[in-house]
């Protein structure tokens, strides 16, 4: 049965649009996908003219339509934007380093400058050699606080504005619902920001944001945009696993549950009693922190001191750790520290 067009240009639909409903042909959808993307960096201010800035790269499908959408719109209306790709490499054989050939191709096909920064000269880790020390239970943990901080570190050396990420509306929800399930307030509060800033640090924003994850994949099908689409092999236990499992059985539902979602942590107000976190820079490294040391060098101490789950322990424990001089790292004097 031949479906015309909900936007009446007279044309065949050839796809119905799960965030609207709405049947549309390519050009319709094409339209109405870059339009929403265009009104979300403006009504969000998420960008001044001249402003250099850094798209976080991985090769998947959100980075690729992100990289490809900004430089459109870019043009179309004259933003101004001075675009790269920033690319992590965390060392995850069979997988980052397949991604990174398909970030190469962006780089050549969106002729955008491309800066990749890994793990290993950063930290002098992979994460084949993390996952090694503290098997497959906490080692999203280790790559999620590292690849934040590697996208701050190469944008300082890139001297950008902003980092571009390419989250989409269903991670965000998925954000809410697994800060909602543990508890974690301070996260909550920020969790649905489009932009996300503190003093002396450089912004990120989600021109993503209301954008459904399954229209960026259709957006990439119709572009025949190339992206690299393969799971990460360390990801399958990810407590975000069991959130994205429950949206989607949500949204079977009830269609509308991503932006509920969305929309009802935006609203969320919290009461002036609760106190949050202070952010300050960390000690050691000069990156932003919400502890007098980061998170990503107590990661990192605790594995070059032979102790993987350091950071993952109490925080009493990890001051006591923490404040033992190198000298008088033996079993026989933390044997009595538990993890």
């Amino acid at each position: 049965m031949t479906v015309t067009c909900s936007a009446k240009c007279g044309k065949q639909a050839v796809l119905k649009r799960p965030k609207t409903g709405n049947a549309l042909c390519k050009d319709c959808f094409f339209r109405a996908f870059e339009s929403e993307i265009h009104n979300t960096i403006i009504n969000g201010n998420l960008f001044k003219n001249g402003d250099k800035v850094a798209i976080g790269a991985s090769g998947g499908k959100d980075s690729t339509v992100l990289a490809y959408v900004l430089k459109l719109l870019n043009e179309k209306y004259n933003y101004g934007l001075d675009l790269f790709l920033l690319s992590i490499d965390e060392g995850i054989t069979g997988y980052r380093d397949d991604s990174l050939e398909t970030v190469k191709k962006n780089r050549d096909d969106y002729d955008m400058p491309l800066k990749i920064l890994s793990y290993k000269d950063l930290y002098g880790w992979t994460m084949d050699e993390i996952v090694k020390e503290i098997g497959r239970k906490n080692n999203c943990t280790f790559c999620g606080v590292f690849r934040r901080q590697a996208l701050d570190r190469g944008a300082t050396l890139l001297g950008v504005n902003c980092i571009a990420t390419g989250h989409n509306a269903d991670d965000i929800a998925e954000t809410v619902l697994m800060n909602v399930l543990r508890g974690d307030i301070a996260r909550l509060q920020r969790c649905t920001s489009i932009v996300t800033a503190s003093e002396d640090a450089i912004s990120r924003c989600k021109p993503l944001k209301y954008t459904y994850e399954k229209e960026i994949v259709m957006y990439a099908y119709f572009k025949r945009l190339v992206y690299f689409s393969t799971e990460c092999i360390f990801s399958p236990n990810a407590y975000r696993g069991h959130a994205r499992t429950l949206l989607k059985n949500l949204e079977k539902i009830r269609p509308s549950s991503i932006i509920d979602i969305i929309h009802s942590g935006e609203r969320l107000q919290i009461k002036n009693t609760v106190k949050f976190p202070e952010r300050r820079n960390c000690t050691r490294c000069g990156f932003v922190s919400s502890q007098e040391i980061c998170k990503a060098c107590i990661l990192l101490e605790g594995l070059n001191r032979g102790l993987p789950k350091l950071g993952i322990g109490k925080t009493s424990k990890v001051k006591q750790i923490m404040n033992l001089p190198s000298n008088l790292e033996k079993k026989n004097q933390i044997k009595n520290i538990n993890f």
